[in-house]
């Protein structure tokens, strides 16, 4: 038996996302850990913290007994609370102890992906004391480490992997959000559309359609008369998606054409990570 052909892309992704981590931080110098990245409140080495603690509760490891300090301002809510700890009880290590204890989770990580024989649908601990199915589970930390790889490359101005296997994980999970972001948050109009033309490393054109009763789908079919279509590269799309960038910031690098308050609505509700 060997890992379900199903999860085979997200164990890939994973991997080459976090060897890719694992290469950016070897070599930097004690202060670089310190560098902000685009999460509010973390640093390099509290973002690293937070991939390893991660792993680390997906390995079955027990979560730090740690008392979080009062004054974090990035921390409002009890999800926050629950993610900050695995990175506050790290904030005092040194670049050696972190880059040790991130390779020494990458071996017993991978390990525990080559030996995995459990189906699919096998129900596992999910973040906050939820349940979610394994593939659910080995989903989201595909999708989530590639993001974290993206903090840390604009962090230490070191570009790259934009269309990495992580990369199409990320697209397909934010691609899922669209009906939702659309319809819901934005309040397109009933029997309307809206195209999203994404251009890049990933490209794609996908139009999302709101039918009579207001729900959304998204499908790969062009529209012939959308209330708005919004072309951007795909950088600005994902950044705009996980909330690494407001819509102001990047306003050149988005082109709207049609309903223009509709497009902005969109625009200001496009944020879908916690």
């Amino acid at each position: 038996m060997s890992l379900h052909p199903s999860l085979q892309s997200y164990a890939d992704a994973w991997t080459h996302s976090v060897e890719a981590i694992s290469e950016l931080v070897q070599p930097l110098a004690e202060g670089e850990w310190n560098w902000a990245t685009p999460c509010p409140g973390w640093s390099v080495r509290d973002v690293v913290s937070h991939v390893i603690g991660v792993d680390c509760e997906m390995l079955g490891d027990p979560r730090p007994i740690h008392t979080l300090p009062r004054d974090l301002y990035h921390v409002q809510t009890e999800s926050q609370r629950y993610t900050e700890m695995q990175v506050d009880v790290r904030r005092h290590h040194t670049a050696p102890e972190m880059t040790a204890e991130l390779e020494y989770t990458i071996i017993r990580r991978s390990r525990q992906l080559r030996n995995e024989t459990r189906d699919p649908g096998t129900k596992v601990r999910g973040p906050r004391g939820t349940e979610e199915t394994l593939e659910e589970a080995m989903r989201r930390r595909a999708f989530d480490i590639w993001v974290h790889e993206q903090d840390l490359r604009t962090a230490l101005r070191k570009p790259g992997n934009l269309d990495s296997p992580g990369a199409l994980v990320a697209r397909d999970r934010l691609l899922s959000e669209l009906p939702r972001v659309v319809a819901k948050e934005a309040g397109a109009p009933a029997s309307s559309a809206v195209v999203f033309d994404v251009h890049g490393p990933v490209d794609f054109l996908r139009t999302v359609r709101i039918d009579a009763d207001g729900h959304g789908t998204v499908d790969g079919a062009p529209s012939l008369g959308p209330a708005v279509t919004l072309a951007l590269d795909w950088e600005t799309f994902f950044k705009l998606a996980c909330g690494r960038v407001k819509p102001a910031a990047v306003a050149d690098r988005i082109k709207v054409e049609g309903d223009h308050a509709l497009a902005q609505a969109i625009l200001d509700n496009f944020a879908v990570t916690p």
